[in-house]
Order: structure tokens, then C-alpha cells, then sequence
């Protein structure tokens, strides 16, 4: 619950010192199921704290969807697996889940949509995954998403008659494993930033992502910078902060 509101209703006499207190305290941050909630990061940073699904319970999931969106916010999670988006249906029937990303979101109030688009590239089908959790993210804070899929180097003629969407985007986020060529070659042919996502896609000598993550950092084309492996939250994220300056 806002401050503000706590003191208005304090004021009007119907919250007790004690409730108004001890809300005020919570409206911080809050320790449940194993977990310390930052309910202060929205006003800090302009967006309420994500869940990251992997290696939490489901009751450690639902009890975060429900404290964070108790607060006002909008709720977002990633990394969630079947079981606890079952879970989080039967509590909040408005959730939006995707078995794609193994993104999951609950929206109350609706996000200022911008005008400027995001694009969202993959090399292969494979790579899909970590860039629908990229857009998925992007959209969730209100930026539209193009996404064009599935136009790697190995037919780079994919690529080119695709050119100009591209460069009706404001922020590319472009997802790769394998070598993780693409990137370097979108950061050769455009005017915008370009944000790289290795993927951990790839035979054996890929290193679960290693080898197109380094390629990706050691590339010469300018504009270019690089997320961790899979890391496609925290792609997405940042090409909206972009799109929306």
C-alpha cells in the first residue's frame, strides 16, 4: 500500500498507530516463505522487483505473486515451470503464462505504451525460447515488439529481405547460439543499439552458450553489447529502458 495512503487513512481515523505502522514498515520490504521482497524498488528504479522462478517453490512463487501485486504492482516472473503456473491460474484467474519462455505476468493496471518498437531476432527455431521471455518482457512494461524469427547466417538471404523492418525499430535484441555470429552481422547493416543474447543452443564444442557468448563479446561490429547466456529478461528489460528514453 502506497504512504500516502496509509497516512490519509491514519489521519481519517480508520487505521490504528499500530496497523499504520507496521504497513508502513512492510511497504519496504517484506520477509515471507524464504524470501525478502524489495516493495521500495518501483519507487527507486521505476519498476517493482521480478521473480525469478528457477530453484523457487511453487508456494515461494504464488506467495510473491500475491504479496507483490497486494502492493499496486504489476507482477512479473520468469523461469516458471508448469507446476507453479498451475498454482498461480488457480489463485489468479487474469494470469498471462507462456509454455514457450516459461514467462508469467499479472497486470492490474494497465503499462503506458510507447510508440517506438523493439525488434526481436533469432538465429534458429531453437532460439525462440529465450527471445520470447526478451519480448515477452518488453511488452510486459509497455513497448511493442516486432519479432522476425529464424534468420541466421547459415541463410543470411533471410536476413536481407528482412533489412527493413529492422531499421523501423528503435532497439534490436538479437538471440543466437551456435556461434553466435548474427549479431555482429545485424550490428554491421543498422543505425540502431543492438543487444546480443547467446543462447546455450549448440553441439557440443558450444559450451552450453560459451562459445557464442564469447563471440559475441569479442565482436568488431559497434553498438553492440551482450547479456549473459539465456539471459533474454534481462535483454528485454533493456531495450525498453532504451525505447523509452
Amino acid at each position: 500500500m502506497a504512504i500516502d495512503k496509509i497516512l490519509r487513512d491514519f489521519k481519517a481515523g480508520t487505521l490504528t498507530l499500530e496497523d499504520a505502522q507496521k504497513l508502513i514498515n512492510t511497504s519496504y520490504f517484506e520477509e515471507i516463505e524464504g524470501t525478502t521482497i524489495d516493495h521500495a524498488r518501483a519507487i527507486r528504479t521505476g519498476q517493482a522487483e521480478v521473480i525469478y522462478g528457477r530453484s523457487k517453490t511453487t508456494a515461494q512463487i504464488v506467495a510473491g505473486f500475491e504479496r507483490i501485486s497486494a502492493n499496486g504492482q504489476n507482477v512479473l516472473a520468469t523461469g516458471v515451470n508448469e507446476e507453479a503456473a498451475h498454482a498461480l491460474k488457480q489463485r489468479f484467474r487474469s494470469l498471462q503464462y507462456s509454455e514457450v519462455s516459461l514467462v508469467a505476468s499479472l497486470t492490474t493496471k494497465e503499462p503506458s505504451r510507447l510508440a517506438t518498437q523493439i525488434g526481436v531476432i533469432t538465429a534458429g527455431t531453437s532460439d525462440i525460447g529465450v527471445a520470447e521471455e526478451a519480448a515477452q518482457t518488453a511488452e510486459f512494461y509497455g513497448s511493442p515488439v516486432h519479432r522476425i524469427n529464424d534468420v541466421g547466417v547459415a541463410g543470411i538471404h533471410r536476413l536481407f529481405a528482412r533489412l527493413n523492418e529492422l531499421r523501423e525499430c528503435r532497439v534490436l535484441v538479437v538471440v543466437a547460439g551456435m556461434e553466435g555470429a548474427l549479431p555482429s552481422v545485424i550490428g554491421g547493416l543498422v543505425d540502431k543499439p543492438v543487444i546480443a543474447v547467446p543462447t546455450s543452443v549448440g553441439y557440443g564444442a558450444s559450451f552450453n552458450g560459451l562459445a557464442a557468448l564469447l563471440g559475441m563479446l569479442n565482436s568488431c561490429a559497434s553498438g553492440l553489447s551482450v547479456v549473459n547466456i539465456d539471459n533474454g529478461f534481462g535483454a528485454g528489460f533493456q531495450a525498453h529502458r532504451i525505447n523509452r528514453l
